[in-house]
C-alpha cells in the first residue's frame, strides 16, 4: 500500500481498540511498528491524534499511512510449534471463542522487548477466511488463568461488548501477605499512572486528578494460614490496569511475589513458597451469542498450587461462584 487511505470504522466494530483494528486489517503490520507510526502521528482518528488503546466508534475515520516499506511489512508465517502450544491451553472452544489458560509468566500482547507473545502466536491459528483470533481482553504478563480469544470478527464485537457492558464475571485469587481487616468488603478509589525509572506505575490518585479512573473490586477472605498469609477470592467491577495488584496493596496486604506494589518492609516469606506473582484469574462466567451463559474454572499453575499446598490451602474446598459480586463478596 504505498499512498495514504481514508477507512470509516463499521458498524460492528464500535468499541474496538485501535491497535486490534488494525490487526484485523492488517496484519502483517508489525505491532512495533504500528506504535512508531501513532507515536509519529502518521495515523489519526477524524484527523486527531490517537493512541494504541483508542476505543474506535462507527462512522469515525481512520488515516492509513503507506505501509508498503519492507521493514514496515512483515509476512505472516504460521508456526505448528505456535499452534500446538496455544491448542494445549484451551480449557473450552466453540464456534466462536477459546478459553485459554495463560500461563504465568507469558505476555499476551507485545511491547518493548516483548517478542513472544500470545496476540502473535495466535497468528498460528487462523479461522477458515484465513482471519486470526483476537484478543477480547488481557491479563498481565504474571497473572495466570482465563483468557476469552475470539475467532472470528463478529464474536470479537459480540464479547467486546459483554466486557465493556461488565457482563462478564471474573473471579481470581490470591495470595496476600496479612490477613485483611475486615476479612471481606470492597475497595473502591482512583487510580492513575507515573513514570518511574522501571517504567509506569499505577498508584492512587484523588479524583479529578489528570487520567484518574474510578476502579472497584470486591474481595473476600476465602482461608488463612495464622496472620501472615491469606488466600482471597477478588471479584473486579472494573478492569484498570493492575486493578486488583494495587487494591490489595492498599488494603494493607499485597500479593506476594509482586515485584511493583509489594510495600512491606523486611518481610520474610515462609518455606515451600513458589516463586511468581500469586495471582490468578480463577473462573470467567458470561453469555455467549446464542443466548446461554458460560462458566469456566482455569487450574491453578504451578507455582501457586505450591504455594497452597505449603500453607494448607484447599483448592477443591472453597469455589466462590461468578455471579453478581455485590451478592457475593
Amino acid at each position: 500500500m504505498s499512498a495514504v487511505q481514508q477507512r470509516k470504522v463499521h458498524s460492528d466494530e464500535d468499541g474496538m481498540r485501535l491497535d486490534r483494528w488494525f490487526a484485523l486489517h492488517f496484519p502483517q503490520l508489525g505491532f512495533g511498528r504500528l506504535q512508531k507510526l501513532i507515536r509519529n502521528g502518521e495515523v489519526k482518528v477524524d484527523r486527531s491524534k490517537v493512541a494504541t488503546s483508542t476505543r474506535l466508534s462507527p462512522g469515525q475515520v481512520v488515516r492509513i499511512p503507506p505501509i508498503d516499506d519492507p521493514d514496515t511489512v512483515k509476512p505472516i508465517k504460521l508456526n505448528n510449534e505456535d499452534a500446538d502450544f496455544i491448542r494445549t491451553l484451551i480449557l473450552y472452544e466453540d464456534d466462536d471463542i477459546y478459553v485459554l489458560n495463560k500461563p504465568f509468566g507469558l505476555a499476551v500482547q507485545g511491547g518493548s522487548g516483548t517478542f513472544r507473545h500470545l496476540d502473535g502466536m495466535l497468528k498460528s491459528l487462523p479461522n477458515k477466511k484465513g482471519e486470526a483470533p483476537r484478543l477480547v481482553h488481557r491479563l498481565d504478563r504474571d497473572t495466570s488463568g482465563c483468557l476469552i480469544v475470539a475467532k472470528t470478527h463478529a464474536a470479537a464485537s459480540h464479547f467486546g461488548a459483554v466486557f465493556r457492558s461488565r457482563s462478564a464475571r471474573k473471579i481470581y485469587w490470591a495470595v496476600v501477605a496479612g490477613n485483611p481487616t475486615p476479612r471481606q468488603g470492597e475497595i473502591s478509589c482512583f487510580l492513575g499512572k507515573r513514570k518511574t525509572p522501571d517504567g509506569e506505575q499505577v498508584v492512587v490518585v484523588k479524583n479529578g486528578t489528570p487520567g484518574a479512573q474510578h476502579s472497584m473490586s470486591y474481595y473476600s477472605t476465602t482461608d488463612t494460614a495464622s496472620r501472615r498469609f491469606a488466600w482471597l477470592t477478588l471479584k473486579p467491577v472494573t478492569g484498570r490496569t493492575h486493578q486488583l495488584r494495587v487494591h490489595t496493596a492498599q488494603l494493607g496486604t499485597p500479593i506476594i511475589n509482586d515485584p511493583r506494589y509489594f510495600n512491606i518492609e523486611n518481610w520474610q516469606g515462609a518455606v515451600g513458597l513458589g516463586e511468581g506473582l500469586h495471582l490468578h484469574a480463577r473462573r470467567i462466567a458470561l453469555p455467549l451469542r446464542s443466548g446461554k451463559r458460560l462458566d469456566v474454572s482455569a487450574p491453578l499453575p504451578p507455582h501457586m498450587q505450591q504455594t497452597f499446598d505449603a500453607l494448607g490451602f484447599d483448592a477443591g474446598r472453597y469455589d466462590a461462584q461468578a455471579g453478581d459480586p455485590e451478592e457475593e463478596a
